[in-house]
This record gives structure tokens, C-alpha cells and sequence, in this order.
């Protein structure tokens, strides 16, 4: 049966860092993009879908549309996109639970005020290690990184850094 592979929480949502490395390395078949926003873009979607091979099938859904366990069921290996934490935390309560997906991925989330890096490329605010908490405590997975190749920083790493940052 098919699995969702991975889910990625990433502002850039679907980019070239994505199809290059996590595509093949995952084996994915599919690229499910769970974002409101870009859901209601038509140039949001066009731009995104843009750069994706033809052979690869791409929906962009706002998160509560996503029917988790019939994507989970399905014949691909899914890639699942999500732009925030919130948008993870939305996506548990809308029923994405770890018996579908064992792993998060956290891959990008920009710098802004009250957030502190806890890899280059992942900077977090005290709400979203809140919620991280939660969905760990709930049976997720969770890691922090931006390609395969890097080393994974788990909850405890990403626990360290966080108040070790200034």
C-alpha cells in the first residue's frame, strides 16, 4: 500500500530544492500542496506547478480539503506540502495522524520577530515548538532539515537549539 512519504513544512511550499532532492530520493509519485493561500491563487498555483515535470501529479488544497486517509490509501508515495506549523497542527486536527504519515519534515521557515534558529534554514517562534510538542507527544516524528544529504535534528536537538538561541 501507498504511504505518504513525508510532510514538509516549508514557506516556499513547492520549489526547485524539493523536485531535485526529496522527489527522487523518496521515490515520490505525487505532491499534494495542503496551503489556503495558495489554493486560492490561480498565479500562486500556475508559478508553483510551473516548474513540476509533467509525470508527477501536483494538487495544491486548502488544508481542510485534504481527505487524509483516502490520499494515504491511494497507489502513489505522496509528498505532502504545508506552509507553517499551524498549517501542520491544522492538518492533525483535520485527521492527519502518524499512523498515515510517520514523518514531519521541517525544511524552511523564514526568520521574523520572536523566532530563533534552530537549523539555517528553520527558525521557530515559542508557539511552534509548542505545537511541535504536541504533535510529537501525539506519535510524530519530527526533524529538521533542508535536503536528504544533511544530518536530521530531531525534537531533542531542535529542543537544545532553541535554548541555546539567543
Amino acid at each position: 500500500a501507498a504511504v505518504i512519504a513525508l510532510v514538509r513544512v516549508d514557506n516556499r511550499l513547492l520549489h526547485g530544492q524539493i523536485l531535485e532532492t526529496w522527489v527522487p530520493k523518496l521515490r515520490i509519485d505525487e505532491i499534494v500542496v495542503a496551503d489556503d493561500e495558495a489554493a486560492g491563487s490561480e498565479l500562486a498555483r500556475a508559478a508553483m506547478t510551473l516548474c513540476v515535470p509533467p509525470e508527477l501529479p501536483t494538487r495544491i488544497q486548502p488544508v481542510a480539503e485534504v481527505e487524509w486517509t483516502v490520499l494515504a490509501a491511494g497507489p502513489r508515495r505522496v509528498l505532502v506540502l504545508v506552509r507553517d506549523v499551524a498549517a501542520l497542527a491544522a492538518a492533525h486536527a483535520g485527521g492527519l495522524v502518524p499512523a498515515l504519515a510517520a514523518r514531519v519534515n521541517l525544511g524552511n521557515l523564514h526568520f521574523s520577530a520572536g523566532r530563533r534558529p534552530v537549523t539555517p534554514s528553520v527558525f521557530l517562534a515559542d508557539q511552534d515548538l509548542e505545537a511541535l510538542r504536541r504533535l510529537e507527544a501525539d506519535g510524530f516524528e519530527i526533524e529538521a532539515r533542508a535536503i536528504p544529504s544533511e544530518h536530521p535534528a530531531g525534537m531533542g536537538e531542535i529542543e537544545r537549539r532553541y535554548a541555546a538561541a539567543p
